[in-house]
């Protein structure tokens, strides 16, 4: 039984895509080998550059998803992205408490193309009955701007936000700095831990169009794997950050100077540099 790989859960839509959501999640799960496991709760219709159309499970057809997973599989770590409304966020809660579920929550608001993912009536939900429940929770810049309730233009305001949602809901928060790229050219991070304030850089990578669809999905999940996997926080933390950098670096090489860092040809290794405020 010891050589059995670690469960690890996924809530959240399916992209048709398969850039972001299950599809992105399940394929992180592979790469740092733990068992992937999905509950869906929505269907949608999409691409890189737009969606489509989205149609929500009902909450029963979630709940079964979720008792035939719990039922059997040992899962300690899940990870949340796609939530759609108010009875879905019930529903994972119950389950989260129910099972004593270890929660990496993605508050998946808005696409990358500019598509509303949660209704507006199940934001005071997650915030109330998930965020509380959570041992990380990743925004992005948006995200974080409408949970915190203020502008988001500058590292300090990055520290800030994270500190208060952190101080405000009790989860350990790391807040994605990708809509910020600091003077530096650095791609930073603010983790706020047990009151802590952590930074996590790696060099910013050029991308062109929609090409980091799906980051936010895949660092979640990134997280949640390497927990499953026995990796403390910090590690954890690192591990993800490097996955999704070295992803985005891999993905294309029109840039001159991206080309020059990072030769195709070659391998290569993304280091993150991780250091206490």
């Amino acid at each position: 039984m010891s050589s059995f790989l670690p469960s690890v859960l996924t809530i959240a839509g399916s992209d048709s895509g398969g850039g972001a959501g299950i599809q992105a999640d399940l394929r992180t799960f592979n790469y740092f080998k733990v068992y992937g496991c999905s509950v869906i709760t929505a269907v949608t219709a999409q691409n890189p550059d737009a969606v489509l159309g989205v149609d929500v499970l009902s909450v029963p057809s979630v709940k079964k998803q979720l008792d035939a997973v719990l039922e059997l599989f040992p899962v300690r770590f899940v990870k949340t992205g796609m939530l759609a409304n108010a009875g879905i966020i019930e529903c994972v809660a119950q389950n989260v408490k129910k099972h004593g579920l270890q929660l990496i929550l993605d508050p998946v608001m808005v696409s990358t193309s500019g598509a509303k993912l949660l209704e507006d009536s199940a934001v005071s939900a997650l915030k109330e009955l998930l965020f509380p429940l959570a041992q990380w929770i990743t925004p992005n810049v948006p995200e974080a701007e409408l949970i915190c309730g203020c502008e988001i233009k500058t590292r300090d305001d990055l520290i800030f936000a994270a500190e208060y949602i952190y101080r405000q809901y009790k989860c350990s928060c790391l807040l994605k700095s990708g809509h910020i790229i600091s003077a530096s050219g650095k791609a930073e991070d603010i983790a706020c831990y047990r009151g802590k304030l952590f930074s996590l850089s790696t060099p910013a990578v050029k991308i062109s169009g929609n090409t980091s669809h799906g980051t936010g999905c895949t660092l979640s999940a990134a997280i949640a794997a390497a927990l499953a996997q026995g990796k403390n926080w910090q590690d954890a933390l690192v591990s993800a950050k490097a996955f999704v950098c070295g992803s985005l670096c891999q993905s294309r090489f029109l840039s001159d100077t991206l080309s020059q860092m990072y030769p195709p040809e070659e391998n290569f290794s993304i280091q993150v540099e991780f250091k206490e405020l």
